[in-house]
């Protein structure tokens, strides 16, 4: 493809572009990726490597989705474990924040969880190994508290080097036990109820994996060398360090080798808070070692840039389609998907049907039931009442979108941890993403898939055909975005086009009516 990128910004020293040498596959939902990990954790041998970094880990996932009384399960604490064993370098980092993770309660996010879990990795010791062998995870498992005071290391990556190849996975996809789930989102229960999980990553093989492992590699860098501290596992125990004194040291560099593409463009992007600790006290703060003064924003740069460059829609994935608390107004969307939508640009919106069950002290209740203060005063309401038909914002009926995925044009995507709110933006939580700017139909061919399996209808050729025409297709969200020749009842009935066969209506409409 030409230098010359007409979504992705220019590239730069410290975001560079990957061109034509980058395979990009995206996955969607847990069922499509963590049995692909599973396969590359399968295939380590001595002298690969595998590097896991993620906000929430819990070492008994199988990644096929098995529980631990069915045949062949196979927790993700032993493949580590027994890789580590056989010569496999093998890092995992999780996130951290040591107030949260010396309290003993578990009502603030996962971190608590996280510190136990990570010394249930430091001591696992897989079949096989000799009583007197040292666990082989001890030193390359860290809890990084790196960051903003408010944020959490919100990246959720693996890299492995597979005979020289190196892969990597990057979304919005933990390694937990309840991520494992299919496009129809009927299979899961919580607290008794229906409860679906919709996420997506991609996996990137080839010249911008190495990128990928850059970040966790500097991560790693950054987490040895934090100021230690302790935690407490429960009220009469010893507080104990977080981290070991003597963890691994960082790892090599990894060379970007080529995995042919053409036509792809790929870019790494990160999101750093300004500085490595944050503290009320000045004494207490501390500058990054490998990060520029005032953080990294290029997630933000890029998306800016794509949906200012919008020509036909943006479609956009995110669990709260809102801000939260710790968000830095400079880093909003919002404008930037206004000015689209002010522009002809046809801005759609889907949000979560129900809460992530983690959010503290949140049940099962639905949610975006109707616009909220974000929707309605800083993108529909700004807008001229004749260009506010060029919004439409979803929800997914019973279900927690968790999935961050932008779509434009048919030519952009871009897949990662951060969720759409300045939060995520501005780096208050860290988060990594790939993007993608293809003269390939990779873009469209994904916009489909996730449309019909939203649309819960088999994907026949016909159906395809309808969903491949974006005149068509844009018509699923709002009638009047219906082609004038189109039948009148298009997507609005089984058999309209022919092959629509919904299983059930999982979009319901929020708004603007």
């Amino acid at each position: 493809m030409p230098d010359a990128t007409h979504y992705l910004p220019p590239s730069a020293p410290t975001c560079p572009t990957f061109v034509d040498d980058t395979e990009y596959v995206p996955l969607i939902d847990g069922a499509a990726y963590l049995p692909e990990l599973d396969r590359c954790l399968r295939d380590l041998r001595p002298g690969d490597a595998v590097f896991v970094a993620g906000l929430d880990m819990n070492p008994h996932i199988d990644l096929h989705g098995r529980g631990s009384a069915d045949a062949g399960y196979c927790p993700l604490g032993e493949q580590l474990a027994a890789a580590a064993a056989a010569g496999v370098d093998v890092r995992v980092l999780i996130a951290g924040r040591v107030i949260a993770s010396s309290i003993p309660w578990k009502g603030l996010g996962p971190f608590r969880e996280n510190a136990k879990r990570m010394q249930e990795l430091r001591r696992w010791r897989p079949a096989g190994l000799p009583d007197t062998a040292d666990p082989p995870l001890a030193r390359r498992v860290l809890l990084d508290y790196s960051g903003a005071l408010l944020g959490s290391n919100h990246q959720k990556a693996v890299v492995l080097r597979l005979g020289g190849i190196l892969t990597a996975f990057v979304g919005g996809i933990d390694l937990n036990v309840d991520r494992f789930d299919t496009g129809s989102h009927d299979t899961l229960r919580l607290r008794g109820e229906r409860w679906g999980w919709h996420d997506c990553a991609v996996r990137v093989r080839g010249a911008a994996a190495a990128r990928v492992h850059e970040v966790l590699r500097h991560r790693w860098l950054e987490t040895t060398t934090l100021p230690p501290k302790r935690w407490l596992r429960a009220l009469t125990h010893v507080p104990r360090r977080l981290n070991p004194r003597d963890p691994v040291p960082p790892p090599d560099e990894e060379s970007p080798r080529p995995v042919a593409a053409a036509g792809t463009a790929v870019q790494v992007l990160r999101s750093f808070a300004p500085r490595k600790t944050d503290s009320l006290v000045p004494m207490g703060r501390r500058a990054w070692r490998t990060l520029p003064d005032g953080g990294v924003h290029e997630i933000f740069t890029v998306l800016s840039s794509a949906i200012d460059a919008a020509r036909r829609y943006v479609y956009l994935e995110d669990q709260y389609l809102s801000e939260s608390l710790g968000g830095d107004p400079r880093f909003e969307l919002w404008p930037h998907l206004r000015a689209a939508a002010d522009r002809g640009v046809k801005v759609i919106l889907l949000g979560s049907g129900v809460r992530d069950p983690e959010d503290p002290g949140i049940n099962l209740r639905p949610i975006n039931r109707s616009l909220n203060r974000d929707l309605r005063d800083k993108l529909i309401g700004p807008l001229p009442a004749e260009r506010r038909g060029n919004v439409a914002v979803y929800r997914l009926e019973h279900a927690t979108v968790h999935a961050k995925l932008t779509l434009v044009d048919d030519a952009f995507v871009n897949i990662g941890s951060a969720n759409m709110f300045a939060r995520s933006m501005s780096g208050t939580d860290s988060e990594i993403s790939a993007a993608a700017e293809t003269t390939s139909p990779l873009v469209r061919d994904l916009r489909v898939a996730v449309w019909a399996e939203h649309l819960r209808t088999p994907l026949t050729a016909e159906v395809r055909t309808a969903l491949e025409d974006l005149d068509l297709a844009l018509a699923v969200w709002r009638s009047e975005w219906r082609p004038a020749d189109a039948p009148a009842d298009l997507w609005q009935r089984p058999g309209s086009p022919v092959g629509y066969a919904p299983k059930e209506r999982a979009l319901a409409p929020v708004g603007p009516s």
